[in-house]
């Protein structure tokens, strides 16, 4: 019995199906359901990888053209929407000026900042020399963009052969009170009064030795002293100012507001100060006697004075701490346009020893809207009022004007005195006269002692300066020269012993075609301001770009005759 149910219980017990007890079917179609399921995540994968490759590929290319795009000076972007915007953001002029500055810095230090691209100037079709240095090309920009040195990298960065920082006094000093900047939109012109707002010249001196030190750390010199003194010698085979082959820098001084014009021995004081701090980290210094924001400054202008001012800075120059000396320009004004006080300027020049002018600043005076018969803004109309300099496209043809002189007058040499009439035989019938004309010959002699040894040397100081480390320094009191042979007195001696004065010039300059034609009136260098500002950073490409394409043109049209 019981086995019988057992076996009952045995058989009534469901089976369980084993994979092993599947058909072949189902285990095929399994397999296939697995292998397609897999297949299909295999290519939603591999659809999702090529996706994410062209993605990527798309956004490298994209952030890569944009990153060379931005970053080049050529692109339009930079002066049709950011000058605009900055304009916008910042009504006040000064302040889109900071911040533009702060901009460029910052862009600068991710090495991000816009540069020119493809090195345009290896050609050497642009090249000029100065003070023994060669130019990769003509084109500045003028003092006020960078008072404090904080961007003169970035500066050269867009492809300027000369970059001028400051002006900078030798304490600080706020300037004039703010607002004290002004824009004239339809003129692309500015009217400014700063005043010469300086942190000072031991500041922005410490500010270009950390430059100094920081590119020689990045040459394996050391960030030491002695490193810093290695470039500033030369070892590094760049200029010690801009270090950067085939360009300069400038550093633009003057004096404090509050130095009294009228106390020379001061003022004096106040250059050379500025010169003991900052002359070894310049390949030029400029000095500054034409601004019109500063009470009395152009009073300096005067030959007496000037000659003065210049002969102490020459001085202290020659007393900076680096083997080859920075070469010294003096700035002045374009509302000094007198041949009287060309000439008197020019003499200055002379008779100190410095290397050379940079013609042009901004004028007090006001010129009329362009094109003529142009209606000003209302807004603008009141702006014109405002005190202050005025610089725009309006003061090319006196800035071009002013070099012509400056060129001819520098060129002439300095005056020379004619010698005196000889005297008529003595007899003894007439002692008294020979012995009168005797005396008066020795007196104009004398007197004319300074300008025959101006004619002789131009690096004599004037009588009024300190006992000169260097015997050669030493004016004579008297001529120890015969007198030279008698000249025309209708014009100047020549003076083809001493080197050809340098001129820049600055105002106005806003295209290549203007650029020729201030290098072609005998300038060196054309240096841009208020184009830079409306402009933005592509100026200075543009100009040279200009300036090749002229040249191209000028060429074809000589072969076609």
């Amino acid at each position: 019995m019981t086995t019988a149910a057992s076996m009952r219980a045995i058989r009534l017990r469901p089976s369980i199906a084993r994979p092993s007890s599947l058909p072949n079917s189902i285990r095929i179609s399994s397999r296939h359901a697995s292998t397609a399921s897999e297949t299909a995540t295999n290519a939603r994968s591999t659809a999702t990888r090529t996706k994410n490759l062209i993605y990527g590929t798309l956004l490298t290319f994209g952030l890569s053209f944009g990153y060379l795009y931005v970053t080049d000076t050529r692109a339009s972007v930079h002066q049709w929407l950011v000058v605009p915007a900055l304009r916008q953001i910042y009504p006040d002029g000064e302040e889109a000026h900071h911040a533009g500055s702060a901009i460029l810095k910052a862009l600068h230090s991710f090495g991000l900042n816009p540069r020119e691209r493809g090195n345009p100037d290896a050609q050497g079709d642009l090249s000029v020399e100065i003070f023994g240095h060669v130019l990769s090309n003509p084109i500045g920009t003028s003092a006020g963009i960078d008072k404090g040195a904080e961007v003169p990298t970035p500066l050269l960065d867009l492809g300027a052969g000369i970059v001028e920082v400051g002006g900078v006094t030798p304490l600080p000093q706020p300037g004039n009170p703010k607002p004290r900047v002004f824009r004239l939109p339809s003129q692309n012109a500015l009217i400014n009064r700063y005043g010469f707002n300086s942190e000072g010249a031991e500041t922005v001196a410490m500010r270009l030795r950390h430059r100094v030190r920081e590119f020689a750390y990045h040459m394996g010199l050391g960030i030491d002293e002695e490193a810093e003194r290695k470039i500033l010698n030369g070892d590094a085979g760049v200029p010690p100012g801009s270090l950067t082959p085939g360009r300069l820098m400038a550093v633009q001084i003057t004096k404090n507001k509050d130095t009294p014009e009228g106390d020379i021995e001061a003022v004096k004081r106040d250059y050379s100060f500025c010169v003991q701090h900052l002359g070894k980290y310049a390949d030029i210094i400029v000095v500054n006697v034409s601004s019109p924001n500063t009470p009395g400054l152009r009073s300096l202008q005067n030959v007496e004075p000037l000659t003065h001012l210049l002969t102490s800075v020459v001085k202290a120059v020659k007393q900076v701490d680096r083997k080859v000396k920075p070469a010294i320009m003096v700035k002045v004004s374009p509302d000094e346009d007198s041949e009287e006080q060309i000439t008197g300027i020019c003499e200055a020049v002379w008779d100190s020893g410095v290397d050379g002018v940079i013609v042009g600043n901004t004028t007090k005076k006001r010129p009329d809207p362009l094109p003529k018969g142009y209606a000003l803004p209302a807004k603008e109309a009141q702006i014109l009022l405002e005190q202050g300099g005025y610089s725009g496209p309006q003061m090319f043809e006196r800035t071009l004007a002013l070099v012509k002189k400056y060129r001819k007058t520098l060129d002439d040499g300095p005056r020379q005195a004619p010698p005196p009439p000889p005297s008529p035989p003595q007899t003894e019938e007439t002692p008294s006269p020979v012995t009168t004309t005797v005396a008066e010959t020795l007196d104009s002699a004398k007197s004319n002692a300074k300008d025959i040894t101006s004619s002789l040397s131009t690096t004599t100081p004037t009588p009024s300066e300190s006992t000169p480390s260097n015997v050669d320094d030493l004016a004579p009191s008297a001529p120890t020269l015969s007198l030279p042979p008698p000249t025309s007195t209708s014009s100047p001696a020549p003076a083809p012993n001493n080197p050809r004065k340098v001129l820049f010039a600055t105002g106005g300059i806003t295209n290549g075609r203007q650029a020729r034609e201030i290098l072609d009136s005998g300038a060196s260098v054309a240096m841009v301001y208020t184009a830079l500002i409306y402009g933005g950073v592509g100026t200075i490409s543009r100009i040279k770009r200009e300036m090749r394409d002229d040249a191209a043109a000028a060429a074809a049209a000589g072969e076609k005759k």
